[in-house]
């Protein structure tokens, strides 16, 4: 096969992009209808740990991380479809991404922190399979990836504090 035929054949760019912005934005979406209702009903009436940040600060921060979960998605999407443990790297994050828009279902939606706190822990443990995953294969989209798990960390110590602190 020619490389102008081989060319013609590759999926575009564009449309990894489509994809990778499609699927953090779904993941994103699904967070925001099950956290927002419940803000003001219920979340704001839970006794909450001193180091709890104003709520205006989560919308920017996870903008932000979907923002670079999808840049590095659409890095390892890029790459040749035969490269070696790119599906496995996409499978990796398919799971973490379940887990970031179950999470707030379970703890907003279902308004069940004891169960999202296991859900927040098994996310983590994705995220840094996740990252490994695609630092392997790609070492921006890894760097991409580095604040997540981070935050994720800070999410859990809170989710930890609001079990502890309502009963």
């Amino acid at each position: 096969m020619s490389a102008q035929a081989s060319d013609r054949n590759a999926t575009s760019p564009w449309l990894h992009a489509v994809i990778a912005v499609g699927v953090v934005f779904a993941a994103g979406a699904i967070g925001s209808a099950a956290t927002l209702p419940s803000i003001p009903l219920w979340y704001e009436r839970l006794a909450k740990p001193a180091f709890t940040p104003p709520n205006w600060v989560f919308g920017p921060v996870w903008t932000l991380l979907y923002a670079m979960m999808a840049l590095a998605f659409w890095r390892i999407l890029r790459l040749p479809p035969d490269r070696t443990r790119r599906r496995q790297a996409i499978m990796t994050f398919a799971t973490q991404i379940v887990l970031n828009a179950l999470w707030s279902v379970v703890f907003f939606g279902l308004r069940n922190p004891p169960l999202a706190l296991a859900v927040i822990l098994a996310l983590e443990a994705a995220i840094l399979a996740t990252l490994y995953a695609f630092a392997k294969l790609d070492r921006v989209a890894g760097w991409l990836l580095a604040p997540y798990p981070l935050w994720v960390a800070y999410a859990t110590a809170l989710n930890a504090a609001i079990v502890w602190l309502n009963p």
